[in-house]
């Protein structure tokens, strides 16, 4: 008896002290997920977009990465992973890892640290294997090499300072992938040292893991698998998760609407409305006519009412914003009183279509003599609905569009071939960092630099800014990065997107991240209460 009431009274005090039950952790369980689209591989490092790096994330571990328990990502909330430790030369140019011992991959085989250099030797294309496609090869442009230094002790040698380099290593596009495994098989069947084992991707239909008895964090993951139940159609995979056919809508996929739909059927499921770090932005085909001229893509530029984006399809919950997330969910991003003050950001929209019409007469448009092109859009809703609106506010300088949807299995090639004129895309930061936003998609030569943008000067203010160690100094800089974007043109953002995640109240110790939905998929620490 006396044993039972300290065991209350110590349940009691975790609940008043830490504000939530605290109830065992049940292990078993297979968590079924809606999930909206069907990505072209498995291999994280190959992939750009969510629908790959989401599920399987859990298959692998980076390095380091952001504790999944704080909901805003920073350079302060970065915990070991597969590195127990590490620290930083004198002059911030090379930083050591401690390896963790006794790690093994699915297939039975150590992790060493041969691995960490295999995995950034070929990031950085000089492995004896090659990426099919190297979506974030820039995000390393200042790393000069990896060095084995033990069997348990790597370290990465910078050519100059960069403090944010640990925020990249950290993300959930930064696993560590096996030495002995290609590129080729990492597509098909992933091979990690994570809490859930790759087991079956069928295109269109389902993405498979199961627990990985072996995982090195001892009683970790809880759940005995995942289903990735892949249904493209939003309100099919509403309606699943309403009858309880799943557990948990796709993750940082609902917009508002469906959101507020969700909370009036089914008033006791969770609902999470966050910032995702996903913006929705304008590519325009700079190097082929009529858009290689700079002025007619100021005009597409001013064209744009952003309010009107927001209000329609985020029910006013969207945020205006550039290339960097807007405060307070981001750290980063200009505060909006700068924001009004930059090019084609003016409020007053229909001074800025009037600005607009005036140029594309200057060129011989006009009501008679409209300007007709394609706008192409990844086939999915968050691509289709803003591609719609934006293709309605084009008429009104004189330019009439038609959409042409793209499936996500040949989307990506298309843009980096160039293969459009005007598109409709969304840019995914997979950190909220300068250094990964503005290196990847708007460095010269970047893969992902779609609309091949290319400034060499801002090229060296990415690099200044990149080696500053003071914060505010650091988000001057930005900001003044962010003003000759705007004037460039270059990849004019529409709106910062907040989106929508339900679990039902049996799913437990699921956090969402309010910077980016890149870095809270692992899973592991999730566990079904029924």
């Amino acid at each position: 008896m006396a044993q039972r009431k300290r065991i209350l009274i110590t349940a009691l005090a975790l609940v008043f002290c830490c504000g939530g039950p605290a109830w065992p952790q049940r292990q078993g369980g297979t968590l079924k997920v809606f999930f909206f689209d069907s990505p072209a591989s498995m291999s994280i490092h190959e992939e750009a977009t969510i629908a790959g790096e989401g599920p399987m994330m859990g298959v692998f571990n980076n390095l380091v990465m952001y504790d999944q328990a704080v909901p805003q990502a920073s350079l302060h909330s970065i915990v070991p992973d597969l590195a127990s430790a590490w620290s930083w030369n004198q002059e911030g140019t090379a930083v050591t890892f401690k390896l963790r011992q006794g790690v093994t991959w699915h297939d039975g085989k150590p992790f060493t640290a041969r691995d960490v250099k295999c995995t950034w030797d070929l990031l950085l294309g000089r492995g004896t294997e090659e990426l099919r496609v190297n979506p974030r090869k820039t995000w390393y442009g200042n790393l000069d090499e990896v060095v084995v230094d033990a069997d348990h002790q790597v370290t990465f040698r910078l050519r100059r300072k960069q403090p944010a380099f640990l925020a990249l290593i950290a993300s959930g596009f930064s696993p560590v992938y096996p030495c002995h495994v290609p590129p080729a098989q990492m597509r098909q069947h992933p091979i990690g040292t994570g809490p859930f084992r790759f087991v079956e991707f069928r295109r269109n239909e389902i993405i498979r893991v199961s627990r990985n008895p072996s995982y090195w964090k001892p009683g970790r993951p809880y759940l005995n698998g995942i289903e990735w139940q892949i249904i493209k159609s939003q309100s099919t995979g509403v309606l699943a998760f309403l009858a309880g056919s799943v557990d948990m809508t796709s993750p940082y996929f609902l917009q508002a609407p469906m959101i507020n739909d969700i909370r009036a059927h089914a008033p006791k499921a969770t609902c999470a409305l966050v910032s995702s770090n996903v913006q929705r932005n304008i590519i325009i085909n700079r190097s082929a006519p009529p858009f290689n001229n700079a002025e007619l893509r100021r005009a597409v530029a001013l064209a744009v009412d952003r309010q009107a984006f927001i209000d329609t399809l985020t029910q006013g919950v969207g945020q205006i914003g550039g290339a960097l997330l807007s405060p307070p969910e981001g750290i980063w991003g200009m505060p909006a009183d700068l924001m009004q003050k930059l090019p084609g950001y003016d409020p007053d929209v229909a001074k800025n279509r009037a600005e607009a019409r005036a140029i594309m007469a200057k060129f011989g448009y006009g009501p008679s003599n409209r300007l007709r092109l394609k706008v192409s859009a990844r086939d999915i809703p968050p691509y289709r609905d803003p591609a719609v609106i934006l293709i309605d506010q084009l008429k009104n300088i004189y330019i009439d569009a038609e959409l042409e949807t793209i499936d996500t299995t040949v989307w990506y090639p298309k843009v980096i071939r160039k293969d459009y004129t005007i598109g409709l895309n969304l840019t995914g930061n997979g950190i909220d960092d300068p250094d990964q936003a503005l290196f990847e998609n708007y460095a010269c030569g970047s893969e992902s630099n779609y609309d091949g943008y290319c400034n060499r000067e801002l090229d060296t203010l990415f690099e200044q800014q990149s080696m500053e160690g003071d914060q505010e100094k650091r988000k001057l800089m930005v900001f003044e990065i962010e003003r000759r974007l705007a004037e460039d043109v270059a990849r004019p953002v529409l709106y910062h997107n907040r989106s929508g995640t339900c679990w039902h109240p049996y799913v437990k110790g699921y956090t969402p991240m309010i910077n980016s939905i890149y870095n809270n998929h692992r899973m592991e620490d999730v566990w079904l209460d029924q």
